[in-house]
Protein backbone atom coordinates (compact mmCIF):
# COMPACT_ATOMS: atom_id res chain seq x y z
CA UNK A 1 0.00 0.00 0.00
CA UNK A 2 1.56 3.51 -0.78
CA UNK A 3 1.06 6.59 0.91
CA UNK A 4 0.16 9.79 -0.25
CA UNK A 5 1.91 11.32 -3.29
CA UNK A 6 3.54 14.73 -2.91
CA UNK A 7 2.40 16.80 -5.38
CA UNK A 8 4.99 17.92 -8.42
CA UNK A 9 7.31 20.49 -8.10
CA UNK A 10 6.30 23.63 -9.79
CA UNK A 11 9.35 25.68 -10.97
CA UNK A 12 8.48 29.44 -11.53
CA UNK A 13 8.45 30.16 -14.93
CA UNK A 14 10.93 32.62 -16.34
CA UNK A 15 10.09 35.88 -17.43
CA UNK A 16 9.48 36.66 -21.30
CA UNK A 17 12.54 37.61 -22.79
CA UNK A 18 11.04 41.09 -23.94
CA UNK A 19 10.63 41.91 -20.27
CA UNK A 20 14.18 40.99 -19.66
CA UNK A 21 15.65 42.61 -22.79
CA UNK A 22 13.57 45.80 -21.98
CA UNK A 23 14.84 45.81 -18.62
CA UNK A 24 18.71 45.45 -19.48
CA UNK A 25 18.21 48.35 -21.74
CA UNK A 26 16.79 50.73 -19.48
CA UNK A 27 19.54 50.02 -16.89
CA UNK A 28 21.64 50.61 -19.58
CA UNK A 29 20.28 54.09 -20.14
CA UNK A 30 20.07 54.85 -16.61
CA UNK A 31 24.23 54.33 -16.23
CA UNK A 32 24.86 56.22 -19.58
CA UNK A 33 23.64 59.36 -17.21
CA UNK A 34 24.57 58.07 -13.36
CA UNK A 35 28.00 57.54 -14.10
CA UNK A 36 28.90 60.84 -15.70
CA UNK A 37 26.94 62.26 -12.94
CA UNK A 38 29.21 60.63 -10.23
CA UNK A 39 32.38 61.04 -12.46
CA UNK A 40 32.08 64.79 -12.38
CA UNK A 41 31.01 64.65 -8.52
CA UNK A 42 34.42 62.77 -8.46
CA UNK A 43 36.47 65.52 -9.69
CA UNK A 44 36.73 64.18 -13.52
CA UNK A 45 36.81 66.63 -16.43
CA UNK A 46 33.41 67.58 -18.31
CA UNK A 47 35.32 66.09 -21.53
CA UNK A 48 36.07 62.94 -19.76
CA UNK A 49 32.57 62.23 -18.10
CA UNK A 50 31.18 63.28 -21.99
CA UNK A 51 33.51 60.82 -23.70
CA UNK A 52 32.26 58.66 -21.44
CA UNK A 53 28.65 58.93 -21.61
CA UNK A 54 29.02 58.62 -25.34
CA UNK A 55 31.67 55.11 -25.10
CA UNK A 56 28.30 53.79 -22.56
CA UNK A 57 25.87 54.97 -24.69
CA UNK A 58 27.65 53.26 -28.22
CA UNK A 59 28.05 50.16 -26.38
CA UNK A 60 24.38 49.74 -24.81
CA UNK A 61 22.96 50.19 -28.63
CA UNK A 62 25.30 47.66 -30.02
CA UNK A 63 23.89 45.21 -26.94
CA UNK A 64 20.55 46.34 -27.87
CA UNK A 65 20.63 45.90 -31.12
CA UNK A 66 21.94 42.10 -30.32
CA UNK A 67 19.06 41.47 -28.07
CA UNK A 68 16.54 42.43 -30.87
CA UNK A 69 18.41 39.92 -33.30
CA UNK A 70 18.69 37.08 -30.50
CA UNK A 71 15.29 37.78 -30.13
CA UNK A 72 13.84 36.98 -33.45
CA UNK A 73 16.00 34.24 -33.76
CA UNK A 74 14.34 32.60 -30.70
CA UNK A 75 11.06 33.12 -31.86
CA UNK A 76 11.96 32.49 -35.22
CA UNK A 77 12.60 28.69 -33.53
CA UNK A 78 9.68 28.36 -32.07
CA UNK A 79 7.45 29.35 -34.85
CA UNK A 80 9.56 26.08 -36.22
CA UNK A 81 8.50 23.94 -33.20
CA UNK A 82 5.04 24.78 -33.79
CA UNK A 83 4.59 23.84 -37.25
CA UNK A 84 4.20 19.80 -37.68
CA UNK A 85 6.46 18.03 -39.65
CA UNK A 86 5.77 16.57 -43.17
CA UNK A 87 5.60 12.59 -43.18
CA UNK A 88 8.47 10.80 -45.08
CA UNK A 89 6.98 11.01 -48.45
CA UNK A 90 6.22 14.61 -48.32
CA UNK A 91 9.68 15.96 -48.64
CA UNK A 92 10.45 19.04 -51.08
CA UNK A 93 13.24 19.55 -52.29
CA UNK A 94 16.23 18.28 -54.16
CA UNK A 95 17.72 15.15 -52.63
CA UNK A 96 20.00 12.24 -53.77
CA UNK A 97 16.74 10.49 -53.91
CA UNK A 98 14.42 12.14 -56.26
CA UNK A 99 13.94 10.58 -59.12
CA UNK A 100 15.54 9.46 -62.63
CA UNK A 101 18.80 7.53 -62.15
CA UNK A 102 22.27 7.94 -60.44
CA UNK A 103 25.41 6.44 -61.08
CA UNK A 104 27.62 6.13 -58.09
CA UNK A 105 31.30 6.33 -58.61
CA UNK A 106 31.87 2.84 -58.17
CA UNK A 107 29.20 2.12 -61.28
CA UNK A 108 31.56 0.80 -64.31
CA UNK A 109 30.53 2.52 -67.05
CA UNK A 110 31.54 0.34 -70.86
Amino acid sequence: MSGPHPAPERRPSPPPATDTASDVVRWAAFSCVLVPVVLLWYGTSLAGAVGTALGLAAVTGVCRILLRQSERGAARLLAEERVPHRGRHHRTGTGAHRGGRHSGATTPVD
